[in-house]
């Protein structure tokens, strides 16, 4: 690492602000094209997905399916099994140990890979008169993306700045397990941080104002709902969150009409808030939307013509992979190409729940607004013979199509294994195809991506008259 001060007098052609996926993937593309690239990281390099988020919570996920997977062992004849906790806090050490090996193996140790790229750290931000310093001195510097992620967001419910409440980080850190557990949001993060803890053997209540993953189908939605019910979760929907208080007995959480919930711990998963604080934008006349993230063309461009933005900062797509894919895009932008745009039209989307649940392209009613007439096909899971081989039929599959073309619009799963099994349908829809050519795409027998194929039959055949392999 090297002193910033060195550093000020020209000596680079970009500078990309946060060490995160998004950071690394715009300062490498940046190099890969020329550029001298000074890499400005505050904190613990790496960013949210393989340190707080992605790796240490599909590790934990892995943890507890096998708890889950004994309990279920009985669904087939014959078989028992038995599985339980034993030590919670070694296997939070061996999901560390996993996150502290991909942090030195993705980042750490791709920097001298770069010769272009010099790591500095230290805390970045726009002078009054909008120019880059670093740890208060001058940064002289062309171009600028902007890569600081997001953080967990706190909702402004009275009484919780006197909680000791959890986050997804601090969650995913607790080496001893509560009791029970209040988890106060039910998208993507909550569905799957209230899993774990649930099949770890913690009481658990899920508790939303508009229901699990309320961005999903509904018929995906009362299904997962549901599933994490027979669970043991419990689910409560509410209007509103009056106010929160802690004792020696734990938390407790008032909701509409004066109804108390309560739980040993607190966690929130209300949604992630981009990292724009202290940035001082305005002064770099860089403009924000109303939660804060930075605004930008398709090209990542901010309104300042000298500076891009990538990531979650930007407040959209918060997803790892678009953070790189939209960080590549802002550094070839900034390196003078600026024929790629940024178009998340065939966007796959995956909540790691169990079942998990995938998705991509318009849902039903998200096509319908954009003013298509709609036509759409559900085929329950007990339709397809990976699922009744496994003797696991917990799910469904949805597609929109347009009506008069029959061309695919978007596509929702919800199944043990419907994650590996979405980025058939993103290629079907980016390639602008038919549900009848996808109907007859030939695919592999006993797996879950031929519920795909069943389920574009469904818009015209029924597919219990079918003969096995979809015919």
């Amino acid at each position: 690492m090297k002193d910033c001060c060195s550093y000020n007098n020209g000596a680079y052609d970009l500078a990309v602000i946060g060490a995160g996926s998004a950071g690394f993937s715009a300062a490498i593309t940046a190099a890969e094209a020329g550029a001298r690239v000074a890499l400005i990281g505050s904190g613990t390099i790496g960013g949210t997905c393989v340190n707080v988020g992605c790796v240490p919570s599909k590790a934990l996920i892995r943890a507890v399916e096998t708890l889950h997977n004994a309990r279920a062992a009985s669904r087939f004849d014959g078989i028992e099994a038995e599985a339980r906790v034993t030590d919670w806090a070694a296997t939070v050490a061996q999901k560390q140990s996993l996150v502290d090996e991909l942090r030195g193996a993705k980042y750490i140790d791709v920097l001298p890979r770069h010769e272009n790229v010099t790591y500095i750290e230290g805390l970045a931000r726009f002078s009054d008169e909008g120019k880059l310093t670093v740890d208060g001195a001058p940064f002289a510097v062309g171009k600028v993306i902007i890569a600081t992620g997001s953080r967990a967001h706190v909702p402004p419910i009275p009484g919780i700045e006197g909680v000791e409440t959890l986050d997804s980080t601090s969650a995913l850190e607790l080496t001893a397990l509560p009791a029970s557990m209040l988890v106060l949001g039910a998208g993507y993060i909550g569905v799957e941080l209230a899993q774990i803890f649930a099949r770890a053997g913690v009481e658990v209540t899920l508790i939303s104002r508009r229901g699990v993953l309320p961005g999903a189908e509904p018929e995906i939605s009362r299904e997962l709902e549901r599933q994490l019910s027979h669970e043991g979760i419990r689910l409560h929907r509410t209007r509103s969150y009056e106010r929160v208080s802690q004792d020696g007995q734990g938390v407790c959480l008032t909701v509409t009409d004066g109804e108390e919930l309560r739980g040993e711990r607190l966690l929130l998963a209300t949604g992630r808030l981009p990292n724009v604080e202290g940035l001082n934008l305005g002064a770099a006349g860089i403009k924000t939307d109303a939660r804060g993230g930075i605004e930008v063309n398709a090209q990542m461009r901010t309104a300042n013509s000298t500076i891009w933005a990538a990531g979650d900062v930007t407040g959209r797509d918060q997803f790892v992979y678009m953070a790189a894919y939209g960080a590549k895009i802002a550094a070839r932008s900034a390196m003078g190409n600026e024929g790629r745009g940024y178009d998340n039209g065939a966007m796959p989307w995956v909540v790691f729940s169990d079942p998990q649940v995938a998705g991509v392209g318009l849902s039903e009613q998200e096509a319908i607004d954009q003013g298509h007439e709609v036509v759409t096909s559900v085929l329950p899971l007990d339709a397809v013979p990976r699922a009744l081989a496994a003797r696991d039929t917990r799910g469904l599959i949805k597609l929109v199509a347009e009506a008069e073309t029959k061309r695919l619009l978007g596509a929702q799963i919800l199944a043990p294994e419907g994650a590996d099994s979405i980025q058939t349908a993103a290629m079907a829809i980016k390639a602008g195809m038919t549900y009848e050519e996808l109907g007859d795409t030939i695919m592999p027998y006993l797996t879950t991506v031929e519920g795909l194929k069943l389920a574009a039959q469904t818009f015209e055949k029924d597919v219990a008259a079918l003969s096995c392999c979809a015919g």
